[in-house]
C-alpha cells in the first residue's frame, strides 16, 4: 500500500503535469500574465480597481477570479502595465503560464470562477450642480480609483442622456420632495434655502409646480433606464426614497412646509406597492419634522455601538450558479464595519421576496445590501453614507482614501463599478 507521503507527492506531480500539459494547450499563454492579488498582501485594494478599469480601457481583457484570494485579477503582461500599477502602488505578482494554469485548476474544483472582463463601462454620477465630491462615498471612491466619471442632473436625465452611459450611481438624493427632510434642523441654514431654490427653479424650468413630481419624472426616467439594461448602484436616502417616490406616483405625501398644500389624507393608503423596485408594504413617516421618510430605514431604531462593535456579514454564494451576486460581495474580509446615514439599513420585512440579500447585520432584522433584477437591467442598494466615517454629519471634513487604502466598505462599492464589464457577458449565455 502507499504510503500517504509518496501519494501526496504523485498527486502533486500529477497536479503539475496537468498543469503544464493545460498551459501548452491554452490558447494565448505563450506569455506570462500578471496577477492582481485582493487579498491581505495587496498594498491597496481600492487602486486595484482603477488598475483593472485602466487595462479595461487600452482594449484588453481581465480576468476576475471570484473567490480567488479575495477576488484577484489576471492581468495580460506587458511593461505598460507593470508602469501603471507601479505609480499606483498596486502590487503585482507574475503569474507564467504554468501558474494560470494551476489557478485556474484550482477555480474549476472550488467555490470559484473566473469572470472575463471586456469593456470599460462609461460611468455617471447623479448629484445637483455644485455638489462637493468628498461628501458621496462613490465619488470619493472613483477619485481615489482614478476611474473616470461624469456628473449628470434632471435636465440632461430627462433630455435622454442616461442611455450614454451603462451603470449609473444616485448621489444621496431626495426623490420625494422633501429636501432632505432637514427641515427641523436646518430650514433656516444658507444653504438649505439654496437647495431648496434650486430644487424649485429646475422642476418650474422641466414644466412642473412641484419639486415631487419633477423628482418623480425623473425616477420614473431612471426606471426606464434600468429596464432597459442600465445598472443603477444607490447608496444612502437615494435608496428608499428613489422608492417611495415610485410608490406614491398617485398621491401627495409631502407636508404644506414643503410644497404649499397638505398631504393626502389618504396618501399612505395609496401607495402603489407595484412600482417600487426593492422595497413594499412600508409605512410613512408623515411628520414633516422627524428626519425619517418611512420604516424602510433602520436608522431610527439602532443605537450607535462604535466603530469597533458595529459590523455586518456579507453571504456567500455559489460562484458558479451565482456569479453576479458573487462579484458584488468580493472582499477580503466576510464581516465589514458598520456605519450610519440617513438611511443606514434597510427594515427585512419591507423587501421584495424577489431581491438578493448581500450583507445584513446578524442578530437584526437590518439589511445593509441587496440587488435586485428590473428588465434588463440590474439595482444594487448600500445602506449609509460613508464605510470609514461612521456616523457622518453635514459640514463633516472629507475622508482621506490613501489612509483607508484596504477598507472592506469602499470595495462594495468598487465591485459594482466592474460588475457592468462581466453582466453584458452574461446576457448573451
Amino acid at each position: 500500500m502507499m504510503s500517504p507521503r509518496i501519494s501526496m507527492t504523485a498527486a502533486r506531480f500529477i497536479a503539475a503535469c496537468l498543469a503544464w500539459m493545460l498551459a501548452l494547450a491554452a490558447p494565448g499563454r505563450a506569455r506570462a500574465d500578471l496577477l492582481v492579488p485582493m487579498d491581505l498582501v495587496q498594498t491597496d485594494h481600492l487602486k486595484a480597481y482603477g488598475l483593472a478599469y485602466w487595462v479595461l480601457e487600452r482594449g484588453e481583457t481581465v480576468e476576475w477570479l471570484l473567490n480567488y484570494r479575495g477576488g484577484s485579477f489576471l492581468l495580460p503582461e506587458g511593461e505598460p502595465i507593470e508602469r501603471q500599477a507601479r505609480l499606483m502602488g498596486v502590487r503585482l505578482e507574475a503569474a507564467g503560464g504554468g501558474d494560470v494554469a494551476a489557478i485556474h485548476s484550482e477555480i474549476e474544483a472550488s467555490n470559484m470562477e473566473v469572470v472575463l472582463l471586456e469593456t470599460a463601462p462609461r460611468v455617471a454620477i447623479y448629484a445637483p450642480p455644485g455638489f462637493e465630491p468628498w461628501d458621496d462615498a462613490v465619488t470619493l471612491a472613483l477619485t481615489y480609483a482614478e476611474i473616470e466619471y461624469m456628473v449628470i442632473y434632471d435636465e440632461e436625465v430627462l433630455a435622454g442622456d442616461l442611455d450614454k452611459y451603462d451603470w449609473l450611481h444616485l448621489h444621496h438624493e431626495d426623490f420625494t420632495g422633501q429636501y432632505g427632510k432637514f427641515y427641523a434642523g436646518f430650514h433656516n441654514q444658507e444653504w438649505y434655502q439654496e437647495q431648496k431654490r434650486m430644487a424649485e427653479e429646475l422642476a418650474r424650468r422641466a414644466g412642473f409646480t412641484k419639486v415631487s413630481k419633477h423628482k418623480l419624472r425623473v425616477a420614473e426616467t431612471v426606471k426606464d433606464y434600468i429596464a432597459r439594461g442600465g445598472f443603477m448602484f444607490a447608496m444612502c436616502s437615494a435608496t428608499d426614497t428613489f422608492d417611495i417616490a415610485l410608490a406614491a406616483h398617485d398621491t401627495d405625501i409631502c407636508a404644506q412646509i414643503f410644497d404649499g398644500d397638505p398631504a393626502a389624507r389618504d396618501c399612505q393608503a395609496k401607495l402603489d406597492f407595484e412600482a417600487p423596485l426593492a422595497f413594499h408594504n412600508f409605512k410613512l413617516e408623515m411628520n414633516p419634522l422627524v428626519y425619517e421618510y418611512s420604516n424602510i430605514d433602520t436608522s431610527d431604531y439602532r443605537a450607535p455601538r462604535g466603530p469597533e462593535a458595529d459590523y455586518f456579514t456579507l453571504f456567500e454564494f455559489s460562484a458558479k450558479q451565482d456569479p453576479v451576486p458573487t462579484m458584488l460581495t468580493q472582499d477580503h474580509v466576510a464581516v465589514v464595519n458598520g456605519f450610519f446615514g440617513q438611511t443606514t439599513g434597510f427594515r427585512k420585512q419591507t423587501i421584495k421576496e424577489a431581491v438578493t440579500i448581500l450583507a445584513e447585520t446578524e442578530g437584526t432584522d437590518e439589511i445593509k445590501y441587496l440587488h435586485g433584477n428590473y428588465g434588463q437591467g440590474t439595482f444594487t442598494y448600500y445602506g449609509g453614507h460613508d464605510p470609514e466615517d461612521y456616523q457622518h454629519a453635514v459640514g463633516d471634513p472629507p475622508t482621506d482614501l490613501s489612509l483607508h487604502k484596504h477598507s472592506p466598505g469602499y470595495r462594495l462599492i468598487l465591485n459594482n463599478i466592474l460588475f457592468p464589464a462581466a453582466e453584458k457577458k452574461e446576457q448573451k449565455t
